[in-house]
């Protein structure tokens, strides 16, 4: 299967510093989005279908493919495999290449521009990180591929959103205060789209795009023992089922 083209990235913001980041490329995107108002972007509106990103992150990434297709088939769509897991990018390739056009398949962990070229000539349409490395957003907006750093502070938030990210992963959000905190620091800054990570349980879905959240990042409490040799996929079908629900549900 041929990898999909990467998510260009649109337009948005509410600076001339903010859009002087943007690629020349794509003039005609979409207008900048009101204060208060989260920007749409084509990643965060596949996204928002299912808003939920499972992280896979494992010793050793040999079982991704059988753990995605049972998330895929539970009705998770967007997934994350980390470049942490030895052998990520194979993996990765795997998933890309086995699983429906539809699925949202990106690279976790990025943290150099290196990384960000190795993810996305493996297939990646969109690239995530801990932390806000300007260097990895950068090399992101000038190729249109959707960005997503790592930040926890209101300045360290805003900072990425300036530089041209997509969202913005707030990590590690449980050791913060969890829902209650990223509704606090959404209040002054309405624009920025936020994927609360770290510590999410599968309980505490609604409460955080109740908060505010455009999707959740699970990782252990959704993967459980199913990235290891014998590991319960049954069981992680159970729980990709109901994190589905929960992101989808009257709930929200």
């Amino acid at each position: 299967m041929t990898p999909p083209r990467p998510i260009p990235a649109a337009g948005s913001g509410t600076s001339a510093g903010r859009e002087a980041t943007r690629p020349p490329a794509n003039p005609a995107g979409p207008h900048p989005a009101p204060r208060g108002a989260a920007p749409t972007h084509p990643f965060l509106e596949q996204v928002a279908a299912v808003p939920v990103v499972a992280i896979l992150r494992a010793a050793d990434a040999g079982r991704f493919l059988e753990v995605g297709r049972v998330l895929y088939g539970a009705g998770v769509r967007a997934v994350e495999v980390t470049l942490t897991s030895a052998g990520a990018l194979e993996a990765f390739g795997r998933l890309r290449g086995e699983l429906p056009p539809d699925a949202l398949l990106g690279v976790g962990t990025v943290r150099s521009a290196a990384d960000a070229e190795r993810a996305v000539d493996a297939g990646a349409t969109y690239l995530i990180a801990p932390d806000f490395r300007p260097e990895v957003v950068a090399w992101a907006v000038e190729r249109g591929v959707a960005v997503m750093p790592g930040a926890l502070t209101p300045t360290e938030i805003g900072a990425a959103w300036e530089a041209g990210a997509t969202a913005v992963k707030v990590f590690p959000v449980s050791a913060v205060g969890g829902p209650a905190y990223l509704k606090a620091v959404r209040a002054p800054l309405p624009e920025v789209p936020m994927v609360p990570t770290g510590g999410v349980g599968l309980d505490d879905i609604g409460a955080y795009l109740a908060a505010g959240a455009v999707a959740v990042g699970i990782g252990a409490p959704l993967l459980g023992d199913a990235g290891d040799p014998g590991g319960d996929l049954g069981a992680l079908g159970e729980r990709a089922r109901r994190a589905v629900a929960a992101a989808t549900g009257p709930a929200r």
